[in-house]
């Protein structure tokens, strides 16, 4: 009796161990291919967040997405690294070239000058624009969200950004919140880089979920 039951308790604790392995790979190769097909456009001028593109990107193309940098600048476009110039990374679509049909989602990183770049030119806020008006799914972190602002589309949304920017979203309509990561209406949006993981998390979840 005493065999037969040792003999239970092992097979229920195998059949336990295999069936954690299966659901753990189960997720594993979920977060892996969720984003196979899904073009996303990843906007910048010079002197955008370095990690705050480059780990996103990273992520997105982990999870079988396909990026490209689109900027008004030419041939490639600088990062800012914490407080020097960082890595120049090759542009794959000019602005002036790039239309939003083309893309299933958009990715906005952040870094100060990046942004500030980016909402005096028209066609930069045009092509933000039209993402939100199509219904599709848009990511913005630190500084980001100040061209979702000179677009005029953060109204009514909730958000979050670097806490500067607060003021403005606030008088564009929107309601800021003091989040490492904040999801409303197929928009994407957190503070810092230090807020990185959860933002690749839900920015995935939410282009997966929504990107067509």
């Amino acid at each position: 009796m005493k065999a037969a039951l040792l003999l239970f308790v092992a097979c229920a604790f195998y059949v336990s161990l295999f069936a954690m392995a299966f659901a753990v790979s189960a997720q594993s190769a979920s977060t892996r291919g969720n984003l196979q097909g899904t073009r996303v456009a990843i906007l910048v001028a010079d002197g955008f967040e370095q990690s705050e593109l480059l780990e996103p990107k990273k992520a997105l193309e982990g999870a079988g997405a396909k990026t490209s940098i689109v900027s008004p600048e030419e041939g490639s476009v600088k990062a800012w690294s914490e407080k020097q110039w960082g890595k120049s990374i090759p542009v794959d679509v000019p602005l002036s070239g790039a239309k939003a049909d083309h893309f299933d989602a958009l990715l906005l990183p952040g870094g100060v000058m990046n942004p500030d770049k980016l909402r005096m030119s028209a066609e930069a806020v045009k092509f933000v624009k039209a993402f939100v008006e199509a219904g599709k799914p848009v990511a913005a972190i630190c500084h980001g969200p100040w061209t979702l602002v000179e677009a005029d589309v953060v109204r009514g949304r909730k958000l979050t950004s670097w806490p500067s920017l607060k003021t403005d979203i606030r008088n564009a309509g929107a309601t800021w919140s003091d989040e490492e990561v904040v999801v409303d209406k197929g928009l994407v949006t957190s503070r810092k880089p230090a807020d990185i993981p959860a933002f690749n998390r839900e920015m995935i979840r939410i282009f997966a979920k929504t990107a067509k």
